[in-house]
């Protein structure tokens, strides 16, 4: 599962093989060994957890990074390779 970003020692990386589990486009955030999982176009947790506050900014960057996650996933789906994206703290 590729790192397309990395940010307050916040892992973000998307799979996409998974989609029969979560059926939508989303990323795997992991933060000391907690891991969720959160839907791309409405940041919706689908699966897992991590503190609260992590939470938050998880799915404030995905606001943000709206339209390049969507990009990424395309490439996922595509079997290319994916681009990094910018974390909070960059």
């Amino acid at each position: 599962m590729p790192v397309i970003s990395m940010f307050y020692g916040i892992l973000i990386r998307m799979f996409f093989r998974d989609i029969e589990r979560h059926h939508l486009p989303h990323i795997h955030a992991e933060y000391q060994g907690e891991m969720a999982v959160y839907s791309i176009p409405d940041g919706k947790l689908l699966a897992g957890s991590i503190p609260k506050k992590k939470e938050k900014l998880v799915v404030a960057w995905i606001e943000i990074h709206h339209d390049s996650l969507l990009a990424d996933w395309e490439l996922a789906v595509n079997g290319k390779n994916l681009f990094k994206i910018r974390g909070l703290d960059q």
